[in-house]
């Protein structure tokens, strides 16, 4: 272990730390992956050591523990505060997690391999990148944080091509201000999909079961029926962080599904 690896963790680094946590899938917590090197060496740390703080955030989250899998057990005290601050300001960690890690990206080269992030956000460096306001850091935070939760899949279709997926929002973006970046107000769909629940076509029961509607002419109609009807009944597939919420899901099923209005 370095030195560099000894030191106690700023707020800066954790918000690194917790905000790559949140974006990348639960199987790409380790040393190997090509984005935890790359961080590891922005922050001035072994990719050990950034794994091991990654896996000690995972002991943290109920989504994680309460399915088996389990991360390291040696969260520290800032590691506690810093997980009930992000579940209690979603709106307020998402932008400063962003701009922490823009701020050590921004003058790095591009990480050699990103699979896990949609085309159009693979580039980390600084070449041409305008400035970023507090909203569209908080809606990248979003997307990323949703997709890779369900490992960049539509959780109805498991279609796979994060250029056609889209972070939906459970409540509407303008019905609920403080969960907006909220990842368990979010649900990875296709670009279809998404349309089609923002719509209240669809909705998801609390059963995590998808609900068709039948009403209007839509449901006469064969593409309607092989792209939405074929889905009633199913399970969506989970993911591995950030269930959606319950609460949100009801208040979908009332307020959005059109067989409730």
């Amino acid at each position: 272990m370095t030195t560099s690896d000894r030191r106690l963790w700023t707020r800066h680094e954790l918000l690194v730390a917790f905000g790559l946590y949140c974006q990348m899938p639960f199987g790409k917590l380790h040393a190997a992956n090509p984005k935890v090197k790359h961080f590891a060496a922005l922050l001035g740390r072994t990719p050990s050591a950034l794994a091991m703080k990654l896996t000690n955030i995972a002991s943290l989250d109920p989504a994680v523990t309460t399915t088996g899998r389990k991360g390291l057990t040696g969260a520290s005290a800032a590691d506690r505060r810093m997980w009930v601050e992000m579940q209690n300001d979603w709106r307020r960690f998402a932008a400063e997690s962003e701009e922490a890690i823009e701020s050590i990206a921004n003058n790095a080269a591009p990480i050699a391999s990103a699979d896990d992030l949609a085309p159009e956000e693979r580039e980390y460096g600084g070449r041409d990148i305008p400035v970023q306001t507090t909203a569209r850091l908080g809606q990248r935070f979003f997307r990323r944080a949703v997709l890779s939760a369900y490992n960049y899949r539509c959780c109805i279709t498991g279609l796979a091509v994060p250029a056609l997926l889209i972070a939906s929002h459970i409540v509407p973006w303008r019905d609920d201000q403080s969960n907006r970046l909220n990842p368990r107000n979010g649900l990875a769909l296709s670009a279809l999909h998404d349309r089609a629940f923002d719509l209240g076509f669809i909705t998801v029961d609390e059963n995590l079961s998808v609900r068709v509607s039948r009403e209007g002419a839509g449901a006469s109609d064969r593409f309607y029926a092989d792209a939405l009807l074929r889905y009633e009944g199913q399970q969506i597939a989970l993911p591995e962080k950030f269930p959606p919420d319950e609460h949100f899901l009801a208040y979908h099923r009332s307020h959005v599904f059109l067989d409730s209005l």
